[in-house]
């Protein structure tokens, strides 16, 4: 029996998918022809929560469904009591750089985290929060003080000397140091009803203090993060994650084909140079419950000219191009391949997408087989269909389709569809906005 979509997740679904972007919340419902793929999160995200680390690349043409995985993983993890950040590569955002961009992306990490009970974004200050009071209530239980007593001026150094000594034993050091003073710094300000000490704390958790004199003048931390520390940031979070008691640190990297856009060679290799080092320490489990995945195109990933392949150490842990067109599946490659979806799976997709439509409009319309048959094939006759029919085209005509039926009832849908697309043969065309479509569900 079908999963029933609630309103609410209706309600997100319909508005993301009618804006061209993969929606945050309600996912599964749209979730179809990927068993195989979900069944190996579920199991990466079991050894995650153990301790251990890993690493993906999504791999695919355009359509393929990469920013859709990279959803259906958020939304997998967030329900396995993970903290999830997804971000997307850009131009002004990548792993390595020496002007800020890369310091940048860590911002955009932090700034994107989701947790279960609070999915839109910056929730690094429930977790503070909530890890504070954790801590508070140990000290209260083993020094026998009153829980009251630990938020007043005369017990700060119990709390804060507890905060360092927990972050200074990470197995990744780094910034653990610099973290937990932050951190201290963030409880000092609850104690002194300071809210503008709490806001310069998170500055510096978050990558905003742009020099060491500032941090040394307004919290006494000699250290920043920065283009290059900031992998070792995102790894000390990791393991703060899972000592507060989450399940680890899911971190998803969308639209890495703009490193391949990178014009300059030198800059291209530092960058796979850092996802070198990311591999190396997922794989080994040094980066302690973190689970990064990676959304790329096959240029991206095998050009020997431009993509990772051109950095020979990170070329040999990512296998071959040919290995990516086997028939036979095989879900515990490093680099998965995501073949677009079958003819009966979209058709299972479109009739998912009714359902929901249905909910979110409190409506009855029902688009049969038939219909849905015939408009998949106007849609593919239309000029230019092989090459630029995106999925998002798909999905938002599909909607106007939907629309235009319960808007006018007395119409046949047949006449709806033909409508749209019999009479006017509209040829398809490049979007020339669309760097690497958001919406990859077919």
């Amino acid at each position: 029996m079908k999963q029933r979509v609630n309103p609410k997740e209706a309600d997100n679904i319909i508005k993301a998918l009618e804006g061209g972007i993969v929606p945050r919340r309600g996912i599964q419902h749209l979730l179809v022809g990927r068993n195989e793929e979900v069944q190996e999160i579920i199991s990466i995200l079991d050894s995650i929560i153990e301790g251990g680390s890993d690493i993906r690349f999504w791999v695919g043409d355009f359509g393929s469904g990469k920013s859709f995985m990279l959803r259906t993983i958020e939304s997998i993890a967030v329900q396995k009591n993970f903290v999830v950040s997804t971000v997307d590569l850009t131009p002004t955002r990548r792993f390595y750089a020496s002007d800020g961009k890369a310091k940048a992306l860590y911002s955009e990490i932090v700034d994107n985290i989701i947790i279960q009970t609070f999915q839109d974004g910056n929730a690094i200050n429930t977790i503070l929060e909530e890890w504070i009071n954790r801590i508070i209530m140990d000290i209260s239980k083993k020094n026998n003080i009153p829980v009251n007593q630990l938020f007043m001026m005369e017990n700060k150094d119990i709390v804060e000397n507890e905060i360092l000594n927990i972050t200074s034993s990470f197995n990744s050091v780094g910034l653990s140091y610099e973290l937990g003073q932050a951190i201290a710094k963030y409880y000092e300000g609850i104690v002194k009803d300071k809210r503008a000490l709490r806001l310069k704390a998170l500055r510096w958790i978050r990558g905003d203090m742009d020099t060491k004199t500032e941090s040394k003048r307004e919290l006494g931390i000699e250290r920043i993060i920065n283009d290059d520390n900031w992998y070792d940031a995102v790894k000390n979070l990791a393991e703060l994650f899972l000592g507060i008691g989450y399940s680890g640190f899911v971190v998803n990297f969308d639209e890495v084909v703009n490193l391949y856009k990178l014009p300059l060679n030198r800059t291209r290799e530092r960058n796979y140079e850092r996802i070198l080092n990311i591999f190396n320490e997922c794989k080994s489990n040094t980066a302690r419950g973190l689970f990064v995945n990676l959304g790329a195109t096959r240029k991206s990933v095998f050009d020997e000219n431009r993509g990772m392949a051109s950095y020979g150490a990170l070329k040999g842990r990512l296998g071959t191009e040919d290995s990516m067109d086997f028939k036979l599946l095989n879900t515990n490659r490093t680099v998965l391949p995501l073949r677009p979806l079958s003819v009966e799976e979209i058709y299972t997709l479109l009739e998912n997408l009714n359902n929901i439509y249905n909910v979110h409009y409190k409506e009855e319309i029902s688009m049969t087989t038939e219909n849905i048959k015939m408009y998949m094939e106007e849609q593919l006759n239309r000029p230019g269909a092989v090459e630029f029919l995106t999925p998002r085209a798909v999905i938002k005509d599909y909607l106007e389709i939907l629309d235009l039926i319960r808007q006018n009832p007395d119409e046949k849908t047949e006449n709806i569809i033909y409508e749209k697309f019999g009479k006017k043969s509209m040829p398809v065309t490049k979007d020339e906005a669309n760097k690497d479509d958001e919406i990859e569900v077919l």
